[in-house]
């Protein structure tokens, strides 16, 4: 119960034909862009296409569902005169394939993000839903340099299909994402997303199980918390069983969704304690780290979500910063939405967020007033309590002071 990428491409090409116009029965749906109307081949219908001066007739066939209203599977029927199927078939195909290839590269394909779900039988299969993460490169708080050298990364394994074949190697590439939570790495994986055209496969690593397709992200998060929990069930020592479950996990995970022009993405919390040898390039390509924000993320931050390149009270948010205290860039940017409508506002809750519960001088020096005095009578002081609450910043505030480094990428 495997998609058929074959089928995908039979059917972008299908409808991109404007025989499909000529059907006795079409449905109306809103394509990839909400504004679209397109029209979609009903069950059991007849569409007529013209290759090489051979008439070729496609029928669009459906299985009727399980009693759980699942696993209702299509397929599609090629009709062809026999004096015309030894001359044209191949080329007809390639052609298939090329001009729908076509449609995917242009970003004409709706993208898909693939969980694993059960079948209604026991087993596990592929689900999917429509990928409509806006996330984009330009748009995520990240270093310049950083984000031009992932895209040109990107892009060279984009058009390098005969170099890696040259070098006898898959035509795959191999992130590691670490960092703590909130600091970007699922919107990072969007970003990708929407900047290669893939689909995302979200794997859950209890059932890793199904080839994915190509043009693909395969996702694997937390990869360390699950090493975490099966070296505690193991009865071996705990450096040998958490590198025995990270060789296992790895090559499971590269055997089950093998296959080429595919972006392998893995995200950790930290790399501390992993033997360097299972991250290696061949199993793990590049490494970039994702801190918590330092003041060039809260700039980027505050440029994007409030639309303020400077502000006067940037100084006060760089000097907090530098003496090592932090949020993550999500809980900046949450602050920032919740009083978007007064870049001041958002700015202070910031600095209401970042000041220290006392023992470094800031907070015995800025009081509470000094941070609510002016804006729509004090609603900046409340969404700090209220996001002091959310994040548990009174705890967090007692734990490690060290400031992390920037973003880094490391390649192989």
């Amino acid at each position: 119960m495997q998609p058929n990428p074959l089928y995908r491409k039979v059917f972008l090409y299908l409808h991109s034909l404007p025989s499909i116009e000529d059907s006795d029965f079409t449905n109306l749906v809103t394509g990839t862009n909400q504004n679209d109307i397109v029209l979609c081949l009903d069950a059991n219908q007849l569409i007529e296409d013209h290759f090489l001066g051979a008439t070729l007739y496609w029928f669009n066939q459906k299985t009727e569902p399980n009693r759980n209203n699942e696993n209702r599977t299509g397929s599609f029927l090629l009709k062809i005169r026999k004096n015309d199927k030894r001359r044209i078939l191949g080329a007809y195909l390639r052609h298939i394939h090329d001009v729908a290839g076509d449609m995917e590269s242009n970003g004409k394909r709706e993208l898909r993000l693939f969980v694993n779900a059960g079948d209604g039988e026991g087993g596990v299969r592929w689900r999917s839903v429509p990928f409509t993460h806006p996330s984009t490169f330009e748009t995520i708080a990240m270093g310049e340099d950083l984000r031009s050298k992932v895209k040109s990364d990107l892009e060279l394994f984009l058009r390098g299909k005969k170099y890696y074949r040259k070098l006898g190697r898959a035509w795959r590439r191999s992130f590691l994402l670490y960092g703590p939570s909130g600091t970007g790495k699922s919107s990072f994986v969007a970003a990708m997303a929407n900047f290669l055209g893939y689909d995302v496969y979200d794997v859950d690593l209890e059932n890793v199980r199904g080839e994915t397709t190509p043009k693909s992200i395969v996702v694997v998060e937390d990869l360390d918390k699950f090493v975490v929990a099966a070296t505690t069930e193991s009865s071996l020592p705990a450096a040998s069983a958490t590198g025995i479950q990270m060789l296992n996990i790895m090559d499971g995970i590269l055997s089950a969704c093998c296959g080429e022009e595919r972006v392998m993405v893995f995200t950790m919390n930290s790399k501390d304690g992993v033997d360097p040898d299972l991250l290696r390039p061949g199993r793990v390509d590049v490494h970039i780290h994702f801190p918590t924000c330092d003041f060039t993320s809260f700039k980027e931050l505050a440029s994007s979500h409030l639309g303020v390149k400077e502000h006067k009270l940037f100084p006060r948010v760089e000097e907090i910063l530098a003496r090592g205290v932090s949020l993550s860039p999500a809980e900046v940017g949450e602050l920032m939405i919740a009083n978007r409508g007064s870049p001041s506002r958002a700015i202070k809750s910031v600095i209401g967020a970042l000041r220290p519960d006392g023992g470094d001088g800031i907070g015995r020096r800025e009081s509470a007033d000094d941070d609510c005095d002016d804006v729509d009578g004090g609603d900046g002081c409340n969404a700090v309590k209220d996001f002091r609450k959310l994040y548990g910043l009174f705890k967090l505030r007692n734990g490690k002071r060290s400031r992390p480094s920037n973003n880094t990428l490391v390649h192989d």
